[in-house]
């Protein structure tokens, strides 16, 4: 998925807080919920997964189940 025209990239290291965290947040938010994966919204903001997955769940954002093959039980 394509990026909304805002895309926060930050120094890396630094700390987001305050006003500027509540931003990244709901342009976060806006994002996954739009189908983004928290992976490539990491890739593009120059912050670490678990940074992403923080933010969201602090957001009370729902996040999606892990996609791919299912593994089935052997009989």
């Amino acid at each position: 998925m394509a990026a909304t025209g805002t895309s926060t990239s930050t120094e890396k290291g630094r700390r987001i807080v305050g006003a500027e965290r509540q931003t990244l947040a709901k342009d976060l938010v806006k994002r996954y919920n739009g189908g983004e994966s928290i992976r490539s919204l990491a890739a593009s903001t120059g912050r670490s997964y678990g940074f992403i997955h923080r933010v969201l769940t602090e957001s009370g954002v729902q996040l999606r189940q892990r996609g791919g093959a299912r593994r089935r039980k052997k009989s």
